[in-house]
């Protein structure tokens, strides 16, 4: 994809692969030379971080909920987190459309944040779940003793125990949220809301596809992600290891 990117269109529709070839920064230029994509870039990072965000908050709550205190309906709530988790948010499509059509929510970014952020919720709260899980109940009880309350001593012992959860669940929840393509596309059509999947469908049209355009789009797409796993990749490869097992 990167080769490709800095190809010419000639040398990549080529019959004859071309290994050796001068770069060109040219579909890096059409690429970003789409009018509004300074705009794309932007409402795509309200609504990740957004939605990552919210989803870590509401998350932390859950899982503290469900590890460490006992209620009615745990262990349905426990189910009911899991099939939301493998449900299929394509089959949603519709309903959703139909809810947010009626609401008068279309080409709202906070209504794009509100479903990314449910979206990436169930994964949070099972990751998160099996940490606080794995932290010694011991140690909350020692800060009670010591005159903190219950909120004091989730913060102050439990929430720093768990920046490999948090680490790997925001990861989780970024990457999910920043490639989401079916829900924009189908309920943001006004260009200044859209983000930055869809712009990588301008470049193929009913005349042909600009592959360079589109591989250099690729490309500066790929580029976040990239740069916050690289950022995060010590602590989340280790968080998703200890999830999967713990709780």
């Amino acid at each position: 994809m990167f080769a490709s990117s800095l190809k010419p269109q000639s040398e990549i529709l080529t019959k004859d692969p071309v290994f050796l070839f001068t770069p060109t920064f040219d579909n890096y230029t059409k690429a970003t030379g789409v009018d509004l994509f300074w705009t794309y870039v932007t409402n795509s990072l309200i609504v990740t971080i957004g939605a990552v965000l919210i989803s870590l908050v509401v998350a932390l709550a859950a899982a503290f909920a469900i590890a460490r205190m006992k209620f009615r309906g745990r262990k349905g709530l426990v189910l009911g987190i899991m099939m939301a988790q493998m449900a299929p948010w394509e089959v949603m499509v519709i309903v959703v459309y139909m809810i947010a059509r009626d609401g008068d929510y279309l080409n709202s970014l906070g209504t794009l944040t509100a479903i990314y952020f449910v979206m990436v919720l169930p994964f949070t709260i099972w990751t998160l779940r099996g940490f606080i899980a794995a932290v010694p109940v011991e140690l909350e009880e020692a800060a009670l003793i010591d005159g903190c309350n219950r909120g004091q001593a989730f913060m102050k012992v439990i929430f720093p125990l768990l920046a490999p959860g948090l680490m790997s669940t925001s990861l989780f929840g970024f990457i999910t949220a920043w490639n989401e393509f079916a829900m924009v596309l189908i309920l943001n059509k006004e260009k200044e809301s859209q983000t930055l999947p869809l712009w990588l469908t301008q470049f193929q049209t009913a005349f042909g596809s600009d592959w360079g355009a589109t591989m250099a789009a690729s490309t500066l797409f790929a580029l976040p992600v990239l740069l916050v796993f690289a950022f995060l990749q010590r602590r989340a490869v280790g968080g998703l290891t200890a999830g999967a097992v713990k709780g």
